[in-house]
């Protein structure tokens, strides 16, 4: 018998369309647009489903549509009877989480995403910054060259062994990629509009927290692993503080994933749009079995795999 992880996936996976076939074939996904949008207060599925990308890419909108379309893979696994023992998300992936493990209600889940996207927007209106995935060098190898740049820029997505994102003040960003290109590394630039789990996002960290004091979080019903710890987290006090830090703390996937299968995890089903973290769990770990559902195909595939 399988031990079941379930995790959700990050902001850049987004594309116009995703989860209509879900949408259309499942009651509780129609559920999840409807709590949406009564909470978002705009038709998300209409921009969801018909774009446009210049819409749907604006961090305001993306990160409670990638929720959206993650809880709605959810509903769909669940109807199928598939359940999980474990849950983690990467960045915004991680609230997905929260909803699918009891810790918040999926009302209470879309107007904190909704409260963090709008933070995080005007913190990139008001900073310039960017970020880059530095492919093909050791994670303390991309430390050591951000250690060296004249400027802002620090590791801020740990994503496998062989795969970091950086991200800080944009002349410092374009330095450290000259120095990444002649170590023979892979630097691709990524489409997103400041430097996300960095410093220059602590105007959202505050804004966020404060705007999400009076929130009711309650202990998830499934072991839950944390971007901030890179482990599982057993202590559920004080969230408003772990995701207001969240914003501005590198995401250590690569430490969940490691702690997971060292306790005894052997099937990671991602939700959500895209695969990239079914990727990531590709790279980083042996002898473990993945899936990742965001249509009718995959979802035919992954029930496949786990009732194998």
């Amino acid at each position: 018998m399988s031990k079941n992880v379930f995790m959700f996936s990050g902001q850049g996976s987004q594309y116009v369309g995703m989860a209509k076939e879900l949408f259309d074939n499942f009651d509780g996904a129609k559920k999840v647009f409807s709590a949406a949008n009564d909470i978002l207060g705009y038709d998300l599925a209409k921009i969801v489903f018909e774009g446009p990308d210049t819409e749907l890419n604006k961090t305001v909108v993306s990160q409670p549509a990638i929720m959206a379309v993650s809880l709605c893979a959810l509903e769909a696994v669940r109807a199928k009877g598939i359940d999980c023992e474990a849950v983690a998300g990467h960045s915004l992936g991680e609230y997905a989480a929260m909803v699918c493990s009891g810790m918040l209600n999926i009302e209470d889940g879309f107007r904190v995403i909704k409260a963090r996207g709008d933070a995080m927007q005007k913190a990139a209106d008001n900073t310039k910054g960017a970020m880059c995935a530095i492919i093909g060098l050791s994670a303390g190898e991309v430390e050591e060259v951000c250690g060296s740049i004249d400027g802002y820029v620090v590791p801020v997505n740990y994503n496998s062994s062989v795969q970091t994102v950086i991200a800080g003040d944009i002349d410092a960003v374009d330095k450290a990629i000259e120095v990444f290109v002649e170590k023979k590394a892979r630097a691709m630039k990524l489409n997103v509009a400041s430097a996300f789990h960095s410093k220059l996002m602590q105007s959202a960290s505050d804004e966020f927290k404060e705007t999400i004091k009076d929130v009711k979080f309650n202990a998830p019903k499934v072991d839950f692993y944390s971007n901030v710890l890179g482990d599982k987290l057993t202590d559920f006090s004080d969230m408003q503080e772990l995701l207001a830090k969240h914003i501005v703390s590198p995401v250590k996937f690569t430490g969940e994933l490691e702690k997971m299968k060292n306790e005894g995890f052997d099937m990671f089903i991602e939700l959500g749009p895209n695969k990239v973290l079914t990727g990531l769990v590709r790279k980083t770990l042996t002898d473990v079995e993945f899936a990742n559902v965001e249509n009718m195909k995959t979802l035919e595939k992954a029930l496949e795999k786990i009732n194998a």
